[in-house]
């Protein structure tokens, strides 16, 4: 299997695959596309909660042609188990991103999984619908309609990424290549790339440059994104900031736990703000990606010691162990379901689950070394 994935992308694949897919009655998965559906609601129908998420935008990223509403949407959900019958579970927000994921490559995955044990029984996408309504929802989302030899994926150093399967199947699936962003020319109000030895305009980019990295790293980019460029943005970085853990903190439902901008928290007092006390708690960083940064059980010495001039750019979380649903030779696993969605004109709509499995304190692969049955999953959905 590992080596068909490897062999269809043209490129290694240098992230954990789990050892097994994971099988999902429709009504669960159908719950959780239809609970995210309700999260982004809340958020993007609140027009007071808009006006607070565009404050935390940096300058630098704050495009005067960015997207109405984000075209891509995660929602990611820790799973728990509420009863014994296979559709006791619900979910608990893990976090939210208005950012790209792996659309190209989890299509493939699940593909591969389902191939490679011959798995009838199942589908793979949520409300019934086929391969060529995602290869064009995604499609669309991705180009806007225009010639794909004008549509690049950009981003930071792309042969060096782990996620550099996701770019080839992008390009094999939709026609969308992947540039580094630095090779980009400017020409007055327009972006150019080079492609076969000509340079052609951009005139839409998905964007898969995480605006943190760029600053981390003190890039120097061929373009500022507060020009007035002629050119389309899907993933723009703006909405990186106004969809994120930040906005946590504003959702009222069931599955979102107690979370609290850490600057509105008092340290000495933040003990008696969650049932469980600190040590049930998680302190992370609003804008840092792939789990960096979070620490576990934080001390108030340790929430006292964050800088009062940046205590806004850290939310603290009621800590929820996610139940272990998956059976594996190795012992119960923990997973964790991300809805993938996209922007239509209909609202958004839950495209492919993805599933990241694993035992450590976090799904990602730094949390899990050394383990098996753990890593990227796929989510099959029982047809009857």
């Amino acid at each position: 299997m590992l080596a068909g994935l490897a062999r269809d992308c043209g490129v290694p694949i240098e992230f954990r695959i789990s050892e097994t897919p994971c099988f999902f009655p429709a009504r669960v998965i159908d719950r959780f596309a239809s609970e995210g559906v309700e999260l982004i609601g809340q958020l993007l129908d609140s027009e007071a909660y808009l006006q607070q998420a565009a404050g935390v935008v940096p300058e630098a990223f704050r495009l005067p042609r960015s997207e109405h509403r984000p075209t891509f949407v995660q929602v990611d959900f820790g799973i728990v188990r509420t009863g014994p019958g296979p559709e006791d579970v619900e979910g608990r927000l893990v976090e939210l991103q208005a950012f790209p994921s792996l659309y190209a490559f989890q299509l493939l995955l699940a593909e591969t999984m389902q191939r490679h044990w011959a798995l009838d029984s199942v589908r793979l996408f949520p409300a019934h619908a086929s391969r060529d309504e995602y290869l064009r929802t995604v499609g669309w989302a991705m180009t806007g309609g225009h010639d794909p030899a004008e549509v690049v994926l950009m981003e930071i150093a792309p042969d060096t990424q782990k996620t550099r399967p996701d770019f080839a199947m992008t390009r094999t699936l939709w026609g969308v290549r992947t540039i580094d962003v630095r090779s980009v020319r400017r020409d007055g109000r327009h972006l150019l790339y080079q492609r076969d030895g000509q340079w052609t305009r951009i005139r839409r980019v998905y964007n898969r440059l995480i605006p943190d990295d760029v600053m981390r790293l003190g890039l120097d980019l061929p373009f500022d994104y507060r020009d007035e460029l002629d050119v389309e943005w899907t993933g723009a970085p703006d909405w990186f900031y106004k969809i994120s853990k930040f906005s946590i903190p504003y959702l009222d439902h069931p599955w979102v736990p107690r979370t609290v901008l850490l600057s509105e928290l008092d340290p000495a007092a933040a003990a008696d703000y969650f049932p469980g006390g600190l040590a049930e708690v998680v302190l992370k960083p609003l804008f840092a990606y792939a789990g960096s940064g979070i620490v576990f059980g934080p001390s108030a010495a340790g929430l006292a010691a964050v800088p009062a001039a940046e205590r806004h750019l850290y939310v603290c979380q009621e800590r929820v162990p996610f139940t272990p649903v998956i059976d594996t030779p190795h012992g119960p696993t923990q997973a964790e379901l991300r809805m993938m969605f996209v922007g239509t004109d209909d609202g958004y709509r839950c495209v492919l689950p993805l599933v990241r499995m694993g035992r450590g304190k976090m799904m990602g692969v730094d949390h899990n070394k050394g383990l098996s049955w753990v890593g990227a999953s796929a989510a099959l959905i029982a047809v009857h």
